[in-house]
């Protein structure tokens, strides 16, 4: 017997839909400034608005249960994506005004991963309410959309902490109050901050004159995508399209977003002990230094060259200091932008890149991939494996910052990275296949990093997928499958695929 209430996720999916109407206002207000694409968001806000009151009156909402609970995180997540196309169709305008070509975008965007099928990203052939819109939809998926549902609405917020379980990146939630509502508030105040300051300080730049083309619109354009990791850009170019000024800028907030948001907390509260000696954080840290000290050494040594931007010369130490800190902070927590073509590298570069792809940020923050967290357990359980190897009779459990890790945690960590790896693998060689069957040349490096950044949620790869490139030529069937697989990544995997299996649905 089948014992989910579908209809109380489906109603409650529309309200997430018919409130998504309300971040298009603001679109529609650049819109009215520019004076272009006025009527595509009108009719986009009356169209989503529509299509959630339909959705809504599939069943009142009461108290979700668990399985409910989890089909609507899932269903949120595809639907949401679906009508954050409809200004793009309605637009008519470039490659994205196919149907397949919107979808894959808009859930590059709300997934926060920045892969892009714009053959022309210009604001010569789009208008500035279209791209706003693009770069919106990342900074709403960052932090999350059914967070921000628990912060608002308190029908939601009752099940509250398993919703955020099922949508926040991280094998746990850290709850920073007693009421889950509360958490999901300060965990978007923090946020929003940052992303105000972040504006902030893009326009002392633009004033000081250190930054002449970063007026208003690409700095909030550009916050709108740097919290979130998300790494969409108005401009062909990315953060190439700026002074090195801003490239140093952009690298500190790069960072923050790949750190657990709830650490901040612990800095409002002056609990600066809890914050520095959180063993995640300094591994996350760790991991981005020791990597950027790699690059620059291959940098510096012309291994991998740099592009000559902002009057810098390959082989300076500034400006191989620079690309390798910004490549790495950028791909290491799944951001995307870019300041050098690294797909142009030599050999070793792009190893030392698609190596940082796979660690990924902190749990709790808005990065991808597989989370510094899991990795961390998983070699501190090799190593016990190791010890215990050596004392078969010792009794050594797994320790992370004092705290003993349970082995239920430690087996479900185990799961996840070894389904994400096999996940990657099956996709890479599918990739690979589909491109072959309509003649796309394709090297196995290309197919592997269209996959992992894909399921990781980093967005660019290497060869014709590199940051300046697209994933426009893919096959139709191809650019399905990494949607599906920018969904899985974004949501950690288990929540979207335990739909697939009979104990979900069945007593």
């Amino acid at each position: 017997m089948v014992t989910v209430d579908w209809r109380e996720s489906v109603a409650l999916t529309g309200t997430v839909v018919k409130y998504l109407a309300v971040t298009m206002l603001i679109p529609l207000v650049v819109a009215l400034i520019y004076g272009d694409d006025i009527a595509v968001f009108a009719v986009s806000i009356a169209a989503v608005v529509g299509i959630g009151l339909v959705l809504e009156r599939a069943a009142p909402v009461q108290d979700l249960g668990s399985r409910e609970a989890l089909l609507f995180v899932s269903l949120s997540w595809v639907v949401v994506p679906l009508v954050g196309m409809i200004p793009y169709l309605v637009a008519g305008t470039g490659t994205i005004a196919s149907p397949e070509n919107a979808f894959f975008e808009s859930v590059s965007g709300f997934t926060t991963t920045g892969a892009t099928v714009l053959g022309e990203i210009s604001l010569d052939r789009h208008s500035h309410a279209i791209l706003i819109w693009r770069q919106l939809t990342q900074w709403l998926g960052g932090m999350g959309i059914i967070v921000l549902m628990v912060a608002i609405f308190p029908e939601v917020a009752v099940n509250g902490a398993q919703l955020i379980e099922s949508e926040a990146p991280g094998p746990e939630l850290q709850k920073l109050t007693p009421k889950i509502a509360e958490t999901a508030r300060l965990l978007w105040l923090f946020y929003l901050g940052f992303t105000l300051l972040y504006v902030a300080l893009l326009l002392v730049l633009h004033v000081a004159g250190v930054a002449p083309d970063m007026g208003v619109y690409n700095a909030v354009a550009h916050a709108f995508t740097t919290l979130p990791t998300g790494g969409f850009s108005p401009e062909a170019d990315s953060i190439a399209a700026f002074s090195p000024a801003v490239q140093w800028l952009v690298i500190p907030f790069m960072l923050v977003a790949g750190t657990n948001f709830a650490l901040f907390y612990f800095l409002l509260q002056r609990e600066y002990s809890s914050f520095f000696k959180n063993r995640e954080f300094q591994a996350y840290i760790g991991a981005n230094l020791g990597i950027t000290l790699v690059v620059f050494v291959l940098l510096y040594l012309g291994t991998a060259p740099t592009l000559d931007l902002g009057g810098q010369t390959e082989g300076v130490v500034e400006n191989s200091l620079r690309q390798a800190a910004f490549q790495v902070g950028s791909l290491l927590n799944s951001t995307g932008y870019a300041t050098s073509n690294f797909a142009k590298w030599g050999t070793p570069g792009k190893a030392v890149l698609l190596f940082a792809m796979f660690i990924g940020g902190s749990a709790g923050s808005t990065g991808g991939g597989v989370k510094v967290i899991r990795w961390l357990v998983v070699f501190k359980s090799i190593r016990r494996q190791l010890f215990t190897t050596a004392h078969p009779n010792a009794v050594k459990p797994v320790r992370l910052g004092g705290f003993v890790i349970d082995e239920e945690v430690i087996k479900a960590i185990y799961g996840f990275t070894l389904l994400y790896l096999a996940l990657f693998t099956v996709a890479s060689v599918f990739i690979a296949l589909d491109a072959g069957r309509i003649g796309m040349s394709l090297t196995p490096l290309e197919a592997a990093s269209a996959s992992i950044a894909t399921i990781g949620n980093i967005g660019p790869g290497f060869g014709l997928l590199g940051p300046f490139g697209s994933y426009l030529d893919f096959p139709w069937t191809s650019k399905v499958v990494m949607s599906f697989l920018m969904i899985l990544g974004r949501l950690e995997i288990l929540p979207v695929l335990v739909l697939f299996t009979g104990a979900f649905w069945r007593r």
